[in-house]
Order: structure tokens, then sequence, then C-alpha cells
């Protein structure tokens, strides 16, 4: 049975950019529809439901960061920046609003093409069955795998997709150390190409709503060199 096509909608204000990548994706056989602005993009991504955005941040009407961020709360959608901003603040602050990667103009478009494959790789695997998927609670911490919910003392605590899966992840392997390479292929599901640190930067989006200082917050524990664990209270 052949596969349904992936969709991608880019988000440009630039029509030069939009009909290069269009173009370009669109001979590797994805079904593409753009934007130039926040408000086009959000309705196309109504109807269109792709399957991931190419999406600049500077904007007429919004910024990427916000896009991204409403886009993210309505669906699991893949987000891929493309932007003139290098700074890493810029890219911590994408990341942090849900971004899965990111890439500066000016840009090889046949290294857009791989990071474009890459992260759909994620949706086109099959996904590797979890042997238990149990609700998890420690020291008033729970991590529900089944409504995707967490709580923290009885309140709910608001994580992105891809939050969710790395916590989740690090809470059923209590006490593993885990390099930053491996959360990558065992949370991110996919070759990620880019800097290793964005798991840096979820594990810090992760903490800072758990409350930083809080014995929660560190329950995920740094393992200087090497990576992350999770350790919970020994009651």
């Amino acid at each position: 049975m052949t596969e349904t096509p992936a969709k991608l909608l880019v988000v440009d204000d630039d029509p030069a950019i939009r009909n290069l990548i269009h173009r370009f994706l669109s001979k590797k056989d994805y079904l593409l529809e753009s934007a130039g602005d926040g408000k086009t993009a959000l309705s196309i991504f109504e109807d269109f439901q792709p399957d991931l955005v190419i999406l600049d941040i500077n904007l007429p009407d919004t910024t990427g960061y916000d896009l991204c961020l409403k886009m993210r709360a309505k669906t699991d959608v893949y987000v891929l920046m493309l932007t003139s901003l290098a700074d890493e603040s810029d890219k911590i602050k994408g990341f942090s609003q849900g971004a899965d990667d990111w890439i500066t103009k000016p840009f090889s478009l046949i290294e857009l093409g791989f990071r474009v494959g890459a992260i759909l790789n994620r949706r086109r695997s099959a996904p590797v069955k979890e042997p238990e998927q149990e609700t998890l609670s420690y020291g008033g911490l729970v991590v529900d795998p089944e409504r995707r919910e967490i709580s923290l003392n009885g309140e709910s605590v608001s994580l992105t997709a891809l939050e969710f899966n790395l916590l989740y992840f690090l809470a059923r392997n209590i006490g593993k150390v885990w390099s930053r390479q491996a959360l990558l292929q065992r949370v991110w599901e996919y070759d990620y190409v880019g800097d290793p640190r964005v798991v840096d930067v979820h594990i810090g989006q992760i903490r800072r709503k758990l409350g930083t200082s809080s014995s929660h917050a560190r329950m995920i524990q740094t393992v200087r060199g090497v990576g992350y664990r999770f350790t919970p209270p020994e009651d």
C-alpha cells in the first residue's frame, strides 16, 4: 500500500524564499502549502493539518515563536525554525516554544531537505511499543502516559509533547544515566543533526515548570560530563 505523502506548511514573509522551498520540496513528493503571515498560516494550518511546519521567526503580523506555540497547542506538529537569527538565546527561545529543529539563513536546500526528512522519519518509523504504560508517581509528581498529563501535588502542569516524552522516559528509567545523544535517539526518535544541547534546553524547561529549586525539579539530576538521570526521593 502506498504511503500517504507528508504534508508541509512553509511560513515565510519573503515570497522568493517560499517559492524556492516550495519548488525544491515538491520534487520530493511532499504535499505543500505556504503562507506569508501568521493569520494566513493559522487558517491554512487548521484546514491542512500539516505534519511539519517550516517557520520563519520574523513575520509581518506576529513572530514565529508565538505561532509555534499556538500550533503546538493544537497538535503535535513538528516545527523547523528557519531564520536569520543565529544567537544561542534565539535558538533556546525557539526550542522552549516547542520547535524541533533550527536552520539559519542563508541555508542550503540540500541541508533543509535532509533535516525535513530526518524529522519526518519519526512519523514514518513504526513506533516502538513500550512494555508498559503505567502511571508513575513520585513524591507528589504524577505522570500519566495514557492521558499524557502531569500533575504536581494535585495541580496540573502543562508540558509540551516533547517535554512530556522526555520526562516520562527518564522517570521510567530510575537511576539510569542517559547521555544527550542517547536521549536524542530514544526520545526524539530520529537522527537529530543539530546541537545536542537542545536536550539541555528541554530539561531546563521541565525543571522550570516543576519549580526550579523544588525537590521535584531536583529529581532530574545532571551528571556532569555525561547527561541526565531521574532519581526520586527514597520515601
